[in-house]
């Protein structure tokens, strides 16, 4: 018939329209701030730094490698290196940012900087109410701010963190099992080592 397609999706319409009424989990209006929706674990706004233990400083994952910062597309990430370094979570010495700030008044929410980073050091968060009315200095999140403990990545990406954390303590484990072979062997070297024989005195000629 013509037009049935027109008819059938003015009916869904409606349908749609007059069940917003009665029926709560149809409902689209939350009365914010009173009422919050709770985001989904897939919910990204701005980025913030990974650190493991109590630690802010200590357990920062970030080694200031900078790749997040020259593949950042608006390029609002600011990245100072230290010229001393730190043990990682495996142990190894790093270097850590002395400087780490992201103006989020550019920041486009895009996770390119998560994707590229190698060390599971930066993530996506939840929080977007974020409003201030100081333009620059209000917006300009220093390393302090952004820094957010492992246990708060996991409230809010479970799935996420749980895939990242064993990833982390299967690298780790296989960085100690080379490092504890690479000892044992360096003993059982040592030890199959004949002792060092002394040096027979050299003869003198004697006078004729």
């Amino acid at each position: 018939m013509l037009g049935e397609g027109i008819l059938k999706g003015l009916a869904e319409t409606a349908r749609n329209f007059a069940g917003s009424y009665v029926s709560k989990e149809r409902l689209t209006t939350v009365q914010y701030p009173e009422e919050r929706v709770a985001p989904i674990e897939a919910t990204r706004d701005f980025p913030f730094l990974v650190y493991d233990g109590e630690d802010a400083f200590a357990g920062l994952r970030c080694v200031s490698c900078q790749i997040c910062e020259k593949e950042c597309p608006p390029k609002c990430i600011y990245i100072e290196k230290s010229k001393d370094k730190k043990p990682d979570y495996v142990g190894k010495p790093q270097n850590y940012p002395v400087r780490f700030d992201i103006d989020i008044s550019v920041c486009m929410s895009c996770q390119i900087c998560v994707e590229v980073c190698p060390f599971e050091a930066i993530k996506m968060d939840t929080v977007f109410e974020l409003a201030t009315d100081d333009r620059f200095g209000g917006l300009l999140l220093d390393r302090e701010k952004l820094s957010k403990s492992n246990e708060y990545y996991h409230t809010i990406h479970p799935t996420e963190a749980m895939e990242v954390d064993a990833r982390l303590a299967e690298e780790k484990a296989k960085v100690e099992a080379k490092a504890k072979a690479a000892a044992e062997a360096a003993a059982a070297k040592a030890a199959a080592a004949p002792a060092a024989k002394p040096e027979a005195p050299k003869p003198t000629g004697g006078a004729e």
